[in-house]
């Protein structure tokens, strides 16, 4: 179970402090699980962002970003994932990065937008996620069509960045399930609450801002997880290879821009370009030089991708006359 109670729900450190008006609460799922979330208000001259965190990522994770999101004319809202941030946990051991399936995540993220995000913020809604919350928003895709105007996917989940065959870890994921081991760890075990240097990192280049999160780390341990179980891993395998099926693509209508790290050691760049080049409503822009979480990259990566979400989001499209960014 979250640690949190109503009056602390989001935590600030100085160098990370809660932007102002944020109001947090606890939605509770069908199953039972409370999923903290957070609203950040605006002037939302452009409607609201609907923030999708990534992997053991956390709603203060993206106090900067809403900060900008608000200087562009932008409210946000934003949630953690059930088993992560300031969300319920799934297991006894809260250390452990789990799920059964990614439709959990899928079904939050619909009782979040009827619940939360419709009635309680201003319209038009654009989704910007990273990574593992990307790989959700494009499961969700479908059912967000008549919801969402526009979707930024940053860095997303569509296959891993390795020079080893996955196949051996599926195969050994898929066995652990099988017979009843889920649960089990298979990558990672836990390193919350650990101080990790800053080099060598997959994740910025940015010294300043990886050690402000390397703060929020340590000074909230109870917000991160560590490695992912073998659940977990299956459970995310199976969400890509659902999206990537021809079928599932054709359903997709939302206009779409994915941002790739020219960098990214977590995630294959080469599989989201490919990815985004088959969908009939989808931009994408590679950063060269980035690393995979790019909006904590330093400000020559991450100035970019602000610019793109900017002008993505406010593009009207050629149905209103307006021109699209110029985007490959």
């Amino acid at each position: 179970m979250s640690a949190f109670s109503m009056p602390d729900l989001l935590c600030e450190i100085p160098q990370n402090p809660v932007p102002e008006g944020a109001v947090a609460a606890m939605m509770v799922t069908r199953d039972g699980k409370r999923i903290r979330y957070a609203l950040f208000p605006s002037s939302a001259e452009h409607g609201t962002v609907v923030v999708l965190p990534g992997r053991n990522e956390c709603i203060e994770k993206y106090f900067e970003t809403v900060r900008d999101l608000s200087a562009r004319g932008f409210a946000a809202v934003a949630l953690d994932w059930r088993g992560q941030g300031g969300s319920d946990r799934l297991l006894k051991d809260p250390r452990r990065g789990h799920v059964r399936s990614f439709d959990q995540y899928a079904a939050d993220l619909d009782q979040f937008f009827r619940e939360v995000v419709l009635p309680d913020c201003r319209p038009p809604f654009t989704v910007l996620a990273h990574s593992t919350g990307s790989l959700v928003a494009l499961l969700a895709a479908p059912h967000l069509t008549t919801r969402v105007r526009r979707m930024v996917l940053i860095a997303p989940l569509i296959e891993l960045h390795t020079s080893l065959p996955l196949t051996p870890f599926e195969t050994l994921a898929k066995a652990l399930c099988a017979v009843g081991l889920g649960r089990t760890y298979v990558a990672g075990r836990s390193r919350r609450g650990k101080e990790v240097p800053f080099k060598p990192n997959a994740l910025t280049s940015d010294e300043g801002r990886y050690l402000r999160n390397q703060a929020l780390v340590d000074a909230f341990p109870e917000l991160f997880i560590g490695g992912p179980t073998a659940a977990w891993l299956n459970a995310a395998w199976s969400a890509a290879k659902r999206v990537c099926d021809p079928d599932f693509k054709a359903t997709i209508r939302i206009p779409i821009l994915f941002l790739a790290a020219g960098m990214d050691r977590v995630v294959s760049t080469p599989a989201i370009e490919h990815y985004a080049r088959g969908l009939r409503s989808a931009k994408v822009l590679t950063i060269d030089g980035a690393r995979h979480e790019i909006l904590q990259e330093a400000d020559m990566f991450r100035e970019q991708a602000l610019a793109a979400f900017d002008a993505f989001a406010k593009g009207r499209g050629a149905e209103t006359g307006t021109s699209e960014p110029a985007i490959i």
